[in-house]
């Protein structure tokens, strides 16, 4: 996992706006629960009322409550309503008031309009007060909560309590208990402080659940007093209006900070997924073919490709989810606990559960997915396998072992990736039990809550909102903890390949001077007590090789087949290094020189012929920008492939498919020698370039290329004697040692191991080196 995140901090600014996004969005997101309580519980329960303290009040309304303040209190209660704003005497509220002057009045109004609500709810009961008294406040029954006090202060229909039925008071009741207020301050021996003491009383044989209970229905008088001056209605769509365009406005920012996050996401993963592809090819072009043997090309592929994906997908999981969910959880523990509801304990039962349940899962499919990696390189090598080979496997009818062998790589991946689905699958039943188990809690313990007045409809609601957002942090962050096993495995393979130093690579500055300063190169190629082992090998491919290949003449090299005719050519462009004795060119070490000092010397041709996917003018000027299109045609007609090259509808421009599938093995080989000609290299260096032709293309081939190559060392691995008989001089090799140098004649006249290849592939009248000597059809 670490390997992810150091590619993530690469762009560490783009992931540190990710997160300030994120914690915006999470705000968004955590402060949707709080405006649908308030619209459930001050919208719909209190009429749009969030304040005991009136914004518009009748003058009647003010003398009523005043008388049942403190004479400092009621000062400063007046003096908040110092004007009018309707002629009928409606008050409003001076808007300069400060915070602390706000919360003072609030606290100083609250028990009058609960006074003054219970005094209108009895006056509609029948119960009224008489003028000369007030009643003990410890009579009044409490008022009821939540929907059911809003819905009475609202509408004066009758309710059905246990045993009678109660009618709500309407603006007529209050109008007649502020008129009984009014004439009571005018009865002679009235005090303020006869009031106040009773009040004091009555406060302070209640319990504290009962104050609790009866604070909470002090709006029900504003709502009573907003239906006397008919804008109750008014008020409450206001209010509905303004919280409900809040919300709104935080879903639209909600939403724009989401497309944002996952457009940064998906470039930030896409650019990982760039810059590995980069460097796990610049690491794979640049090994030789001991690393490529070592980790195969199904696997190589299977890394660049597939591997490089899996990673991708979880950058864009990490920013997207992982980095979000904490935010989340936090965030709504936070005001889980801050709503001191009492059910914080429903959220460390669920925390508990999610964070067993989370290291059940990784302990137990993370194994699993090394191995499906595995897996994946297993059935893509079988893959390339067949459908490289489909072609002998029809001749040889082995299209049913084919199947049976793909079929069975096949369905070892497919348990494997059954097992990871089915604990993945398994994780989401279990998920839904511990949501829904505590939605039912929330509700069960939240019921009893309400009842006791202890909290409301909107309170529970919220909670359970953000309970939910929690433990839907802990399902992302559980899905996401399945999937970055799998990531961290194709994260270590890929950096596998990333930090496989290369065993061939380029000298030191100091080292590489004398090559890099050389500007007339002639071509001179030598084999110094040469000796090579393959890696792992027990035993030498090649022992103590010497010999000098000139310019102006061609040397070539012949042998049994696996008697190291290849691999001794490989040696001079380094596709492997020697492990005893050097190969020079012009007297420097092959190993001394840079290169792409050393490859701009050679013009090389495999014994494979392999053309890449453009047109055949692309192929043909492969060697470098500075092949003109002059060197192009010429090269073309040297190697005898101008002319089916003229048959072509589209000449130069026409296309050659991936791999060279669309020309013939003959065909592919003319433009390989060609491709090396273009360059005018000063080494040629064919590698069985010539058994696809025939042998009067491969005479006049040969022809056309001894006048190309007058001044350049031409080196030919061969396996016809034909195409070496009039080399310059030959090397016979057996077994990785070289048993004979010298010409044709030479080698007939003193190697038997020459002679005997000679005897398997000439006529006895070739065989004649008189006729041979004398013959010019080859010159």
């Amino acid at each position: 996992m670490g390997k992810i995140f150091k590619q993530l901090a690469r762009h560490w600014a783009a992931c540190l706006v990710v997160v300030a996004l994120l914690i915006v969005q999470a705000y968004c997101d955590l402060s949707l629960p709080d405006y649908t309580s308030k619209i459930v519980d001050t919208g719909i329960q209190q009429g749009g009322i969030e304040s005991p303290l009136p914004q518009t009040l009748r003058s009647s309304t003010l003398d009523a409550l005043s008388l049942l303040m403190s004479e400092e209190d009621a000062a400063a209660f007046e003096n908040a309503y110092e004007y009018y704003v309707q002629d009928d005497g409606v008050l409003k509220l001076r808007s300069d008031l400060t915070a602390d002057e706000r919360a003072a009045l609030e606290e100083a109004v609250t028990v009058p309009d609960i006074v003054l609500y219970m005094t209108a709810s009895q006056t509609a009961n029948g119960t009224g007060m008489p003028a000369q008294s007030l009643t003990p406040l410890s009579e009044y029954p409490p008022a009821s909560s939540g929907g059911e006090a809003a819905s009475s202060a609202a509408s004066p229909t009758a309710e059905s309590t246990d045993e009678t039925e109660t009618v709500a008071p309407t603006a007529d009741d209050l109008d007649a208990v502020c008129a009984q207020f009014a004439a009571m301050a005018q009865m002679p021996g009235f005090s303020r402080e006869m009031i106040q003491q009773q009040l004091a009383g009555a406060l302070a044989q209640m319990d504290e659940t009962t104050l609790s209970s009866m604070a909470s229905q002090a709006t029900l008088l504003v709502s009573l007093e907003y239906e006397a001056q008919g804008v109750a209605h008014d008020v409450q769509m206001q209010y509905l209006f303004r919280v409900g365009g809040q919300m709104l406005g935080l879903t639209l920012l909600m939403v724009a900070v989401a497309i944002l996050v996952g457009l940064i996401a998906s470039r930030v993963s896409a650019a990982i997924g760039r810059d590995l592809r980069r460097e796990t090819f610049s690491s794979v072009i640049h090994f030789s073919n001991a690393e490529i043997e070592n980790f195969s090309t199904a696997s190589l592929i299977t890394r660049t490709t597939n591997d490089i994906q899996q990673v991708q997908f979880v950058c864009v999981i990490l920013l997207r989810m992982v980095a979000y969910a904490p935010i989340l959880g936090m965030g709504g523990i936070f005001h889980v606990v801050q709503g001191n509801t009492g059910l914080a304990w429903i959220i460390v039962l669920d925390v508990v559960l999610l964070l067993t349940l989370i290291a059940f899962l990784m302990n137990f499919a993370m194994p699993k997915f090394k191995i499906m990696q595995t897996l994946v390189d297993k059935l893509n090598l079988v893959s390339r396998e067949i459908l490289t080979g489909v072609m002998p496997v029809r001749a040889f009818s082995r299209e049913k072992f084919e199947e049976e062998r793909f079929d069975k790589a096949s369905r070892e991946l497919m348990g494997t990736q059954l097992f990871t689905n089915r604990a993945m699958v398994a994780m989401m039943p279990f998920m839904t039990l511990i949501m829904n188990g505590t939605s039912l809690l929330i509700v069960w313990f939240g019921g009893k809550a309400i009842d006791a007045g202890n909290m409301q409809v909107g309170e529970m609601i919220a909670f359970i909102t953000y309970t939910m957002q929690i433990v839907m942090s802990f399902l992302m962050l559980a899905m996401v903890a399945v999937m970055l096993p799998r990531a961290g495995v194709a994260a270590d393979r890929i950096d596998e390949v990333c930090r496989t130093a290369a065993s061939i690579h380029d000298p030191d500055e100091a080292t590489a001077k004398p090559a890099l300063e050389r500007k007339g190169w002639k071509g001179v190629v030598k084999f110094e007590d040469v000796s090579f082992r393959f890696p792992g090998a027990d035993s030498d491919a090649l022992e103590h090789i010497s010999f000098t290949a000139e310019p102006g003449q061609t040397t070539a090299i012949i042998g049994s087949t696996g008697c190291g005719k290849s691999t001794l050519l490989n040696l001079i462009p380094r596709f492997y290094d020697t492990t005893g004795g050097r190969v020079t060119v012009d007297g420097i070490d092959v190993r001394d020189m840079p290169q792409e000092t050393l490859h701009s010397l050679l013009g090389y041709v495999p014994q494979k012929g392999v053309l890449f996917s453009g047109t055949i003018e692309s192929n043909l000027k492969f060697g470098g920008e500075q092949i003109t299109d002059a060197d192009m045609k010429k090269a073309a007609s040297i190697a005898q492939a101008e002319e089916f090259i003229s048959t072509k509808p589209d000449g130069y421009a026409s296309p050659i498919a991936q791999g060279g599938s669309n020309v013939s093995g003959g065909q592919k080989q003319r433009l390989s020698i060609a491709r090396a000609i273009a360059k005018d290299p000063r080494i040629y260096l064919f590698d069985d370039s010539f058994s696809a032709l025939d042998y009067k293309t491969d005479v006049t081939l040969r022809r056309a290329l001894k006048a190309q190559t007058d001044n350049a060392t031409v080196i030919i691995v061969a396996q016809r004697i034909s195409t070496v008989l009039h080399a310059n001089q030959i090397l016979v090799l057996d077994e990785g040692r070289l048993v004979g140098v010298g010409t044709h004649a030479q080698l007939m006249a003193s190697c038997p191991e020459y002679q005997e290849i000679a005897r398997s592939q000439l006529s006895q009248k070739e065989l004649d080196l008189k006729d041979l000597n004398n013959g010019k059809e080859g010159d």
